[in-house]
């Protein structure tokens, strides 16, 4: 059966261009209630204009679909929270958020000025959680909301000279696997997208042959599936090209080395620690406490049986 979005009210953070503005598209497409939340801005984040997001709002709107623009700037809670407001005083509801809104400020740690640093991270890190905090009482009240995070391979996997945009970009999945336990009662799941995609945030530095396979339109059915009732959650969905993957965050066994373990310890059996065969996820902080805790408990117990045998 065909996933649809009849009903629900999405908002698209970053909507005017590129991913977001195909986000909304295709999110109205298949029948939800939109708002194209775009400040405008260049891609350092300079400037505004409603320009972007009042021409896909129109686009939509001209297709048959409900549509409405709005200009807040994300890392300003008062205004997202009137743009949530403004959402539930047309359409009574939010169900879908997605944190897509980013810019870069791209040099290398030696030449970064901080306030650079700051910006980028207040921007992508800041800005979701000022969104997803803002649509928080509304999807625990109605019980049901999905929420989508943007990072990227630069945070997962690093990029040169975008430490500050890694640094965000990691960050936000450490967002949704906090927000993932505090919603999972209330049916509001959350997940993250790793897009790859040629738009104006890489113009220029990927060949015209690549462009033409890294269309936004490739990229935006993961994150319609990511937001849809039957969605995942705490998943990072990486998609590019009309490619999908899963990334896993994942801890080996382990290897208890004793209660007077010391630095050659470590250095010695490190082959052992790092060794994949068993390798899980953790569901929260405390299964990997709970984890060493019994290898030590088991270590220790091994300890005295032997000594005993000694004996």
């Amino acid at each position: 059966m065909s996933i649809r979005f009849d009903g629900r009210v999405a908002i698209v953070t970053g909507g005017g261009n590129g991913l977001g503005r195909e986000h909304c598209r295709q999110l109205a497409a298949r029948g939800a209630r939109v708002v194209v939340n775009d400040l405008g801005g260049s891609v350092d984040g300079s400037g505004a204009s409603s320009a972007a997001a009042e021409a896909v709002a129109e686009e939509i709107r001209a297709a048959g679909g409900e549509a409405f623009a709005n200009g807040a700037d994300i890392t300003d809670l008062v205004q997202v929270e009137a743009m949530v407001a403004e959402a539930k005083a047309r359409w009574g509801r939010v169900d879908i958020l997605v944190n897509h809104a980013g810019i870069l400020r791209d040099k290398t740690v030696a030449k970064l000025e901080l306030a650079d640093f700051r910006k980028v991270v207040e921007v992508h890190l800041m800005g979701s959680v000022n969104c997803s905090k803002a649509v928080w009482e509304t999807m625990r009240a109605q019980a049901y909301g999905r929420i989508v995070m943007t990072s990227s391979s630069s945070g997962l996997y690093g990029n040169f000279g975008q430490s500050n945009y890694g640094a965000a970009k990691a960050a936000v999945v450490g967002l949704m696997n906090v927000l993932h336990l505090e919603g999972a009662k209330h049916d509001i799941r959350i997940n993250t997208l790793a897009p790859a995609a040629a738009t104006r945030m890489v113009e220029g530095l990927i060949p015209a042959e690549a462009e033409a396979l890294l269309s936004p339109e490739l990229v935006s059915p993961g994150v319609l599936y990511l937001a849809s009732e039957d969605a995942p959650s705490r998943t990072i969905l990486g998609a590019g090209a009309g490619a999908f993957a899963l990334t896993r965050i994942v801890e080996t066994p382990g290897v208890y080395l004793g209660s007077d373990v010391t630095v050659d310890d470590v250095a010695a059996h490190w082959a052992r620690i790092g060794a994949r065969d068993g390798e899980a996820e953790q569901a929260g902080a405390f299964m990997q406490t709970d984890k060493f805790l019994a290898l030590a408990i088991e270590g220790l117990a091994a300890r005295l049986e032997l000594a005993g045998v000694s004996a």
